[in-house]
């Protein structure tokens, strides 16, 4: 088999993690709290210019997804760990 082989290597591992799905769940809820805690403390009224908060909401976007990605394929490989003989 080659490193190219969808059934072996790295491919498979993503695969069987879920990699995909859980990104998109993980930046899907990041930017769900990004949105709500824009939405909470800055339209209300800000004193400083709005594009620092438009770098810190991309900042937390960003940061939140990808740790809510690592832990929704924590949870992934831990299933699929007990479910494996």
């Amino acid at each position: 088999m080659s490193e190219s082989d969808p059934e072996s290597g790295a491919a498979a591992m993503v695969a069987a993690l879920n990699v995909p799905r859980n990104a998109k769940y993980g930046f899907s809820l990041a930017a769900l709290v990004t949105a709500g805690l824009v939405a909470l403390f800055v339209l209300p009224g800000t004193t400083r210019p709005t594009y620092l908060y438009g770098a810190l909401a991309f900042v937390l976007l960003v940061s939140l997804g990808g740790l809510l990605t690592a832990v929704f394929t924590a949870v992934s490989a831990v299933r699929l760990a007990r479910s494996s003989p």
